[in-house]
């Protein structure tokens, strides 16, 4: 039987997780001289290429010396943090990735914190040390000060440290020191990471993953803890609830390189994947056909946000959309949710809407993104919170954020996040930079990127994870500028649009194609206001001095997919097509807008 080793790679967003994949990738001989597999390998899909972040968590393996390495990259950004959790349960060791500047994160704490949980033993890999003004020795005390503080072993506080620059392709010992290649990790994971841990008895196996292919349907991902599976063995599938149902194996694959290969039976402690069988969830059990006997299950972690989905009734709707019927959205959303596992549907009182539930704006908006790009047309609500009634007090979901920007514009972002009910933890000087710690309801952190980024010149980085439920911290104050309406269908005319510059900013380029109820802008004052940007210039047979002077327009905002959404107010939606972005007023018509607030303020 070949020597295992199972491990994780747990990283801040952006810290070089999949960069230092591709260099393990290509030391494991994976690639042929002539194939040239290109960056970001283990980024795979066209959103983590566009983006530079790992989405979704993905298994490879290599071979070194004789050991099989299995490897599992993970996505670094909170609003994926269930998937880390889920695929921990795989690996008997991890690999954690930090940046030789920026030290641990609020990523890295979380996420270490559940693998030291696990027992899993942590090599500290110490990226990029060929940065600027980076301090490896300081970080490298940072991390074990991190350890010490999450509660780690002794075993696990006596971690082995590498360093190197994974874009340079090198890891060493001693960061002085730099190699010609990634040996140096690879030796230390197979002499700190334990094999597999394996007892004797009937098969059993935590469902820790799932993959979805329209030809196979779903496949059940985990690491076999005991005993050996067989193709076409009867096994038995056992739930939360101790129910069981019996289904036969059809296929059975391990990871091989990037791909998996179908093989006849698997031993423990391998990674694998099983095809054939259904009705099956994360946490359940696989177990032997007679004898069946479960193992824990694993929570996952519920979502903390939602938004209203709903079909496309602008007068523009099914221009270039395939997919724009209830039920093609309907259908696309129950697909989902047989892999994406932090999310949930729930129908509305309208047959056209539903309330979509997830982890976040950004775990939304990948889904939302992904949907346009197959052809569906939506239209999409501002995103609310999930409030919880804890010993009948209401409590609302609260978030660590951490803000890293120049000293010079730090009171500016102390000022808005304290202004949204977001109080500060700590406030540590790094270079000319300063780092921010508070804790803030999920409410405030809603549209906070858009104001800190101005605010800061584009300088500010921002990130969150979710912390715990808190009492309700009160009214937070929403977007203060109201917005400018269309008054009419047709194009926008350049000449309106000078016209109306005064008035705001504008969201829609020089005749492009608006219509009535259309938000197109901004308003400078804190009122909604209907203007005509359709109207063209009056001719007349006199011509007069500076009549033709050429018009100089301001180019319009462009928002991104969650600015939009993070922008809109509770009386709007994000329309999504997949060649347009627009926003609009739920209630097209001016005087229906009147009338419903004249009956809101009635009531």
């Amino acid at each position: 039987m070949t020597a295992i080793r199972n491990i994780a790679i747990i990283a801040h967003v952006d810290h070089g997780k999949t960069t230092l994949m591709d260099k393990m990738l290509h030391a494991g001989a994976l690639f042929k001289d002539h194939e040239k597999p290109g960056e970001l390998i283990m980024d795979s899909n066209d959103l983590e290429k566009e983006r530079g972040i790992t989405i979704v968590s993905k298994n490879a393996s290599i071979t070194y010396k004789g050991v099989k390495i299995n490897t599992i990259d993970t996505p670094g950004h909170s609003d994926f943090g269930g998937e880390v959790e889920r695929v921990l349960n795989m690996a008997d060791g991890v690999l954690l990735l930090v940046d030789a500047f920026e030290g641990p994160m609020p990523q890295t704490r979380f996420v270490l914190q559940k693998a030291l949980q696990l027992g899993l033993k942590p090599i500290v890999v110490i990226n990029k040390v060929d940065k600027e003004n980076c301090t490896p020795e300081e970080v490298h005390e940072s991390v074990f000060d991190l350890m010490f503080n999450l509660d780690a072993t002794e075993d696990q506080l006596d971690f082995p440290a590498i360093y190197g620059s994974a874009k340079h392709g090198w890891m060493s010992t001693d960061w002085k020191n730099p190699t010609e290649d990634i040996t140096s990790l690879l030796d230390a994971i197979i002499e700190h990471v334990p094999p597999p841990k394996v007892s004797e008895g009937t098969p059993q196996m935590l469902i820790t993953s799932l993959d979805y292919s329209r030809y196979t349907g779903r496949m059940a991902i985990g690491r076999l803890t005991r005993g050996s599976l067989k193709k076409a063995q009867w096994i038995n599938i056992v739930n939360n609830d101790g129910k069981k149902v019996k289904q036969q194996i059809k296929g059975l694959f391990v990871f091989e390189g990037l791909a998996k290969k179908e093989v006849n039976e698997v031993v423990a402690g391998e990674i694998c994947a099983v095809q054939g069988i259904d009705g099956f969830d994360i946490g359940d059990t696989l177990a032997d056909g007679e004898n069946p006997e479960s193992l824990a299950s694993i929570a996952i972690d519920e979502p903390t946000m939602s938004m209203l989905f709903t079909i496309n009734d602008s007068p523009f709707f099914g221009q270039d959309g395939k997919f724009v019927t209830s039920r093609h959205v309907n259908d696309r959303l129950e697909k989902e949710m047989e892999r994406n596992l932090a999310l949930k549907v729930v129908p509305t009182d309208s047959a056209d809407s539903f309330r979509v539930y997830g982890r976040g704006v950004l775990h939304l908006s990948v889904l939302i993104e992904t949907m346009r790009r197959e052809g569906y047309e939506l239209q999409i609500g501002q995103p609310t919170v999930i409030l919880k009634t804890i010993d009948g007090k209401k409590h609302e979901p609260i978030e660590e954020l951490t803000i890293d920007l120049p000293e010079s514009v730090s009171g500016k972002a102390i000022e808005m996040v304290t202004k949204r009910k977001g109080q500060m933890l700590s406030m540590e000087p790094k270079a000319d930079r300063m780092l921010l710690q508070f804790e803030i309801p999920s409410r405030g952190i809603i549209g906070l990127r858009n104001y800190l980024l101005t605010a800061t010149a584009g300088e500010a980085i921002m990130t969150h994870r979710f912390k715990e439920f808190q009492p309700w911290k009160g009214d937070i104050p929403g977007r203060l500028n109201g917005s400018l309406i269309s008054m009419e269908n047709g194009k926008a005319i350049p000449f309106s649009i000078n016209n109306l510059q005064e008035r705001g900013k504008f969201f829609v380029e020089a005749n492009e194609d608006v219509y009535e109820g259309q938000v197109i802008g901004e308003n400078s004052r804190p009122n909604d206001l209907v203007v005509n940007v359709t109207k063209t210039k009056k001719l007349t047979n006199m011509r007069s001095s500076g009549a033709d002077d050429k018009v100089k327009l301001v180019p319009p905002i462009k928002f991104t997919l969650e600015e939009a959404l993070e922008y809109i107010q509770a009386d709007e939606y994000v329309e999504v097509t997949p060649k347009a972005m627009r926003l609009r007023k739920i209630l097209l018509k001016e005087h229906e807008r009147k009338r419903a607030k004249n009956k809101a303020l009635v009531v």
